[in-house]
């Protein structure tokens, strides 16, 4: 998020301006504050590849922690403002972060989480109210600092956590390059490219900062001196009222977006121009047909789409030409080599269902953890995964049929259902427990726990409503079930393996496919 030229040149034009309030902060504020708060990060001892976290909702603050690491040379980790306080206690942790960022709305978890890191130097908050014992007041601690470069800047990056089957988050490591923070990570050009960036644009951000793409978006727009109008909440109305107000030209957004779009009425739809959108762009979870052709029938073949992941290991594309020709794809390769392989490592011809693989895209660690980081390789090392079911048709674009991981795509965000599982396995009425994705018009999928009570006759909607309450309690309410159904027993084999497939078959069926 290295703005410093754009300062320079257009102190007084506005970088980020807030959906809701109005809030603008300009270009020349950014830089300064940036700077403020990397001369913070040094005086807390901080130095090139240490790492830093913040829990914080969609803010100018976050944008400038953000931009303060970014040059100083310092991994960042953006965190779920959904987790619990465990949750939210395990990332920092893990990713041994010495300062830790939150905000007041987040205070009580902000609070909670802190009390189990002891490798913590230093906590800030911004926000009114009282602080929590051992915290800092954000604002007036970097109203103490000069806003003039750090001596020894360098590039640093985000190290987002991409959870995983087994329960527990990933972080997600790449190496930083030699340099200064001028000069960006080849991920960040990449970014920039494909989704048609471009000088003089107006960026609007609809979700949250903390997943990859939105962030990768915003540091693009500022990177390029373009304004990004911040939406606090996505809202379908609203988002397109700043569409007209602001003439928005770009954007990033996930197929329940175009969701609640489409379905707003007739009269409220076309009550607002948006002859002003040149790109939406689209990734995170599958979309359905219906809803990608309306909003192509309604905006115009300005849609375009993307697969990949946190870890960045690769790409596909596809712009509404290819997309209306082949319906359901999510296009060819524009990031490493796009392999289809079996269980045995061999290349699936085309149309068969393999595992995805890229190879000679960008390299990745898991960080900390080495095990999963071979898991996702090759055997050669050339190739990595994410675990993710799909063929490609003749002409190499590729279809996402399945998910290996059973990973649940709820509203564009992720759950993972092992984690939600060993939950709801601790209650003492659960004698066994799956937990999977079933259809939700809305979001593309809903979490349902299908359950094997230790006294079948215990079964009741008043016991599903416990079960879910108790699950609250313990995770993120998103990962947590909507519905609860009970079974008889649950299919496993004679070595204690869950056919989840059978379970999931009998919710998809009638659907074109598992994931959509």
């Amino acid at each position: 998020m290295f703005a410093r030229q754009q300062a320079m040149d257009h102190p007084d034009k506005p970088a980020i301006i807030m959906a809701s309030t109005g809030d603008t902060v300009t270009f020349g504020e950014f830089e300064a504050r940036s700077n403020q708060i990397a001369h913070l990060l040094r005086d807390a001892g901080l130095r090139r590849g240490d790492h830093i976290a913040v829990l914080m909702e969609n803010s100018p603050q976050l944008l400038e922690i953000a931009g303060a690491a970014e040059r100083t040379g310092l991994y960042y980790s953006l965190i779920n403002t959904y987790l619990g306080a465990d949750e939210v206690a395990y990332v920092v942790a893990n990713s041994q972060a010495k300062v830790l960022f939150s905000s007041a709305a987040r205070r009580e978890v902000a609070e909670a989480a802190a009390a189990k890191c002891p490798g913590l130097d230093r906590m800030l908050m911004t926000g009114p109210g009282p602080l929590p014992a051992g915290w800092e007041p954000y604002d007036a601690v970097v109203a103490g600092y000069p806003d003039v470069p750090v001596p020894d800047e360098a590039l640093g990056a985000a190290m987002l956590y991409s959870s995983g089957t087994t329960g527990h988050p990933k972080g997600v490591l790449r190496a930083l390059p030699e340099g200064g923070p001028d000069q960006p990570l080849p991920v960040m050009a990449f970014v920039q490219g494909l989704f048609g960036f471009r000088a003089g644009m107006t960026y609007l951000n609809p979700a949250p900062l903390y997943h990859s793409a939105p962030g990768a978006s915003v540091a693009a727009a500022l990177r390029m001196g373009c304004t990004t109008i911040v939406m606090e909440h996505f809202d379908a109305e609203q988002w397109l009222a700043l569409v007209e107000r602001y003439r928005v030209t770009h954007c990033q957004m996930v197929p329940v977006m175009f969701n609640r779009l489409v379905r707003l009425p007739d009269d409220v739809r076309v009550r607002y121009d948006t002859s002003s959108l040149e790109c939406i762009v689209h990734a995170a979870a599958p979309c359905p047909v219906h809803v990608k052709r309306a909003m192509i029938d309604w905006l115009g073949p300005i849609i375009t789409e993307y697969y990949g992941a946190t870890e960045a290991n690769g790409f596909t594309f596809c712009t509404s030409a290819e997309w209306l020709a082949r319906p359901g794809t999510v296009g060819r390769a524009v990031l490493g080599e796009l392999l289809i392989l079996d269980p045995g490592g061999s290349q699936c011809p085309a149309g068969t269902d393999g595992t995805v693989w890229f190879r000679g895209a960008t390299a990745f660690e898991y960080f900390q953890d080495p095990a999963k980081t071979a898991e996702s390789r090759s055997g050669d090392g050339a190739a990595s995964t994410v675990g993710d079911i799909g063929h490609v048709d003749a002409d190499g674009f590729l279809y996402l049929t399945d998910r290996q991981s059973y990973m649940i795509i709820s509203g564009g965000v992720n759950i993972y259902p092992q984690e939600t599982e060993n939950v709801l396995a601790a209650h003492p009425a659960v004698l066994d427990v799956a937990v999977i994705g079933v259809p939700n018009e809305d979001l593309g999928e809903e979490v349902k726990a299908v359950v094997q009570l230790a006294d079948p006759a215990a079964a009741s909607p008043a016991l599903a409503q416990e079960l879910i309450a108790y699950c609250r309690d313990r995770l993120a309410h998103f990962k947590c079930p909507r519905t609860v159904d009970f079974v008889p027993e649950l299919p496993r084999s004679e070595t204690g393996k869950l056919y989840k497939r059978m379970l999931r078959d009998a919710y998809w069926a009638g659907h074109q496919s598992p994931i959509v």
